[in-house]
């Protein structure tokens, strides 16, 4: 796992962190429905708009990490890492 230095875009990091918060409420409420025994479709339904919510906030972070890391990898010194990072996530979005 790479740790480079912070360079985040704070319109996204704000954009991502209230995603986070959405995604946290919704778990919660799963976690509840399974407890109150709903009905099968009912938990289906909740777990189906978790992972929308999910790929949402994958969205926002691949944005940021094109908008920040990426733009300035690539010209520089860390083109063949970058690249590799770019495939990396393209295979897992394809998972």
């Amino acid at each position: 796992m790479f740790h480079q230095p912070v360079m985040v875009n704070q319109k996204l990091k704000k954009r991502a962190l209230h995603r986070a918060r959405i995604i946290r409420g919704q778990l919660e409420g799963l976690i509840k429905a399974i407890d109150q025994e709903l009905y099968c479709t009912q938990l289906l339904e909740q777990t189906r708009s978790i992972q929308r919510s999910l790929k949402s906030l994958d969205a926002f972070l691949i944005e940021n990490h094109l908008r920040s890391h990426v733009k300035h990898q690539i010209n520089g010194k860390e083109e063949s890492k970058t690249i590799s990072e770019l495939i990396k996530l393209y295979v897992l979005s394809n998972k």
